[in-house]
């Protein structure tokens, strides 16, 4: 059995969005469109070999998003320059005529109240740019 200490305190993050599921997963799904709406995590982004390189306000990070799939599965992760991986499960879901896209947050190990805080506003930010350029 686990022990709760090792848990991760989690925030779900979500949008409506009245955009069809395979429409707003094919945009999220490509990462050249990343820019246009995750400004918390890059500005940019390139393709390196089988890896893609987002230049942002973390520094240079790797991204590696979940191969496609008929499940609305957006998962990814991103390698920090130090070599930590943070996981970033993202799901879209049918929401009547529309979509519903979930971003699970998790609290990594020594980040602040405070830090924490901020890294939900700018998922909901980019959650927002996402809704405002699908709509």
């Amino acid at each position: 059995m686990q022990d709760s200490q090792d848990l991760l305190e989690v925030r779900h993050v979500s949008v409506s969005i009245n955009r069809p599921l395979h429409e707003v997963y094919e945009f999220v799904s490509d990462v050249e469109n990343l820019p246009t709406w995750a400004a918390g995590l890059c500005t940019s982004v390139r393709k390196a070999g089988n890896e893609w390189i987002a230049t942002g306000t973390l520094g240079e990070v790797k991204v590696r998003f979940a191969e496609r799939n008929g499940f609305g599965v957006l998962d990814h992760d991103v390698v920090l320059e130090h070599g930590v991986t943070v996981h970033n499960p993202i799901r879209v879901v049918p929401n009547g005529t529309g979509s519903e896209l979930t971003f699970t947050l998790f609290r990594q190990p020594g980040i602040s109240d405070g830090e924490f805080a901020d890294d939900a506003k700018a998922v909901e930010k980019d959650l927002g740019t996402l809704k405002a350029l699908l709509e």
